[in-house]
């Protein structure tokens, strides 16, 4: 909006930085895990602060890992794991976030203590789906304040998808007939609850 002011960042590191000029991408094509023949990165833009706020980080009403949610697959007492918001086109993809609104950076270890535990669970309950290698966890926490990660079904044999690059595989791939994402929710949800917690919660 125009009147958030916002100026250059500035540290020692920021003034390394080719700030307007557009970069090779070839360390991303040469990469062994990539999965791109040709990259055109845009110019480097201006890094300007302060940040915008993330949402739930000035109003908690505003933070959609807070409210009820029909897209909550699992859920127990402390944590949740909503999935099918959205088109998809790996196996699954799905968010995993504390009930109550937490950061990283201040989440009572309490919690932090049961989330490895959950992490595995959600690990087994992602490669239970048929055709399903691995599940990957990955962590940004740009666009909300409250803690939260993802989790991505690599297919079994896609060596194009391993590391970082299964991100963009699921948007390009075809999207995930309804009744087969249907099918690969239950499953995650219902092995989930196998542990503990309930399967489809409900708002």
């Amino acid at each position: 909006m125009s009147d958030y002011e916002t100026a250059p960042a500035d540290s020692a590191y920021h003034r390394t930085l080719p700030i307007g000029e557009r970069l090779s991408a070839r360390p991303l094509v040469e990469d062994d895990l990539s999965c791109f023949d040709d990259v055109t990165l845009s110019a480097l833009a201006p890094m300007l602060v302060p940040e915008r706020p993330r949402a739930g980080e000035l109003d908690r009403a505003e933070c959609g890992h807070c409210r009820p949610s029909e897209h909550t697959i699992w859920a127990d007492d402390l944590w949740q794991v909503r999935s099918g918001w959205d088109r998809f086109g790996l196996p699954y993809v799905g968010g995993i976030a504390p009930r109550e609104h937490h950061r990283l950076e201040d989440a009572p270890l309490d919690l932090l203590t049961t989330l490895g535990p959950l992490l595995q669970r959600v690990s087994t309950a992602v490669k239970s789906i048929p055709g399903v290698a691995r599940c990957h966890f990955s962590r940004w926490g740009d666009g909300s304040e409250h803690f939260h990660l993802w989790a991505l079904a690599r297919p079994a044999g896609m060596m194009q998808g391993r590391g970082a690059m299964l991100a963009f595989w699921d948007d390009v791939l075809p999207a995930l007939p309804e009744d087969l994402r249907a099918e690969h929710l239950r499953i995650v949800a219902e092995s989930l609850a196998s542990g503990g917690g309930e399967a489809f919660p409900g708002p």
